[in-house]
C-alpha cells in the first residue's frame, strides 16, 4: 500500500477525531453552563468565564455572598480531542467532573481529605498526602486522610457534614477541607442537570459551605 495514502488517511482520522472531540466537549460544556446560569446568582452576581484549552472551563465569582468569599468552578472534561490521551484517560478512570474551590468567610476547624482511590483526582491527592505523612482510614467505602493526630476530629467533622454532602451529590472523587485557602474543595460528577434545578443545586452547595463554616 502506498505510504503516502496511509499518511493521508492517518491525518484525516486524527483531525476528524480532534474535531469531534472538541465539538463534543464544547457543546456539553455550553449546555451545562447555560443550566448553571439559573443558580449562580444565588452565590454571587458577577461571574467571569473562560475556556482553559478544550477540556476545562473556568467560572470565577470573586466577590461571593456569605458563607463564601470567593468561588471558583471548574468543568473538567475527559480529553476527547487527542486519540491517545482519550485512551489513556479511559484507563486512568478519568471522567467529566465539576470542581468547586471556595474561600469561606469562616475557615473549617480542621484539615481533611475524603478520597475515592478509584478516581483519577483521588489517587493523585492520596499520593501527595502520603508524602506529607497524613494518617489514613476507611470511611464509608472511601479513604479518609488527615494530619497526624487529627483523624478522629476529621471523622466527627464528616459525620456532621454527611447530610449536606449527600444533598449536593451522592458521589465524590475528592472532598477537601483546609484551614488555609481554598477552605473547601470538592470533585464530583457533573450534576444531573436534566432532572435537577440549578437554583436547588447551588443552594445545596451554599448549605454545605455554611455547615463547613459552623463550629460546634
Amino acid at each position: 500500500m502506498n505510504p503516502q495514502y496511509i499518511l493521508v488517511v492517518a491525518i484525516i482520522v486524527i483531525m476528524g477525531w480532534f474535531a469531534v472531540g472538541v465539538i463534543y466537549n464544547l457543546r456539553r460544556g455550553d449546555t451545562l453552563l447555560k443550566w448553571m446560569q439559573g443558580g449562580l446568582p444565588g452565590i454571587g452576581q458577577k461571574t467571569t468565564f473562560r475556556w482553559l484549552g478544550t477540556s476545562v472551563a473556568e467560572l470565577v465569582i470573586a466577590h461571593a455572598k456569605k458563607p463564601f468569599r470567593r468561588l471558583e468552578t471548574l468543568l473538567v472534561f475527559r480529553p476527547r480531542d487527542v486519540f491517545w490521551m482519550t485512551i489513556l484517560a479511559y484507563f486512568q478512570g478519568r471522567s467529566d467532573i465539576v470542581i468547586f474551590r471556595a474561600q469561606l468567610t469562616t475557615a473549617p476547624i480542621t484539615d481533611l481529605d475524603l478520597l475515592d482511590p478509584k478516581s483519577w483526582s483521588g489517587r493523585n491527592a492520596s499520593s501527595q498526602l502520603e508524602e506529607r505523612k497524613w494518617e489514613s482510614k476507611t470511611y464509608r467505602g472511601l479513604q479518609l486522610m488527615a494530619p497526624k493526630g487529627l483523624l478522629d476530629l476529621a471523622t466527627t467533622t464528616l459525620d456532621r457534614l454527611a447530610a449536606p454532602m449527600g444533598k449536593l451529590s451522592p458521589r465524590y472523587a475528592r472532598f477537601s477541607l483546609r484551614r488555609d485557602t481554598p477552605n473547601l474543595e470538592v470533585h464530583m460528577p457533573f450534576p444531573q442537570y436534566r432532572v435537577t434545578e440549578a437554583n436547588q443545586y447551588f443552594e445545596a452547595l451554599r448549605e454545605l459551605a455554611q455547615a463547613v463554616s459552623e463550629r460546634e
